[in-house]
């Protein structure tokens, strides 16, 4: 079984604990992201622009900006970070049926999926950009 992230979500993770790693109210250059992320630097902006709107990220413009976190490191979770790039991480697709579990009843492992994909997402949930990178 593969439980693998998105280019995506794989950029936006690690551009976030940069920011993290930064330290509250200092500022980094997409540039400073990129290289020291290396997430390529046609990317990262359209990245940047999704944790935006997200909400966990601020962008500054002129000779001084960048970006930085919105909130403590602490109160930003993997999830939300996947979450902000990918839209709901939940499963609409049968592992069975290749289609919504819906249409004729819930498959026959319908349920044990639904309780692991639960429990990654609580783990997600629960792991902070502070805890990653050494806060707490």
């Amino acid at each position: 079984m593969r439980l693998d992230l998105t280019k995506r979500a794989d950029y936006a993770i690690r551009a976030t604990l940069a920011l993290a790693r930064a330290g509250e109210g200092r500022r980094l250059s997409a540039r400073q992201i990129a290289e020291s992320e290396a997430i390529p630097g046609q990317i990262l902006p359209r990245i940047m622009i999704d944790l935006t709107r997200a909400g966990l990220v601020v962008a500054v413009a002129g000779r001084t900006g960048g970006y930085e976190l919105a909130r403590s490191s602490a109160a930003i979770s993997i999830l939300d970070v996947i979450a902000a790039v990918e839209g709901d991480p939940h499963r609409r697709t049968c592992v069975l049926r290749g289609g919504p579990c819906r249409l004729a009843g819930a498959c026959d492992v319908h349920a044990v999926f639904f309780a692991a994909q639960e429990a990654l997402l609580a783990t997600l949930g629960q792991a902070t950009l502070d805890g990653l990178v050494g806060g707490s």
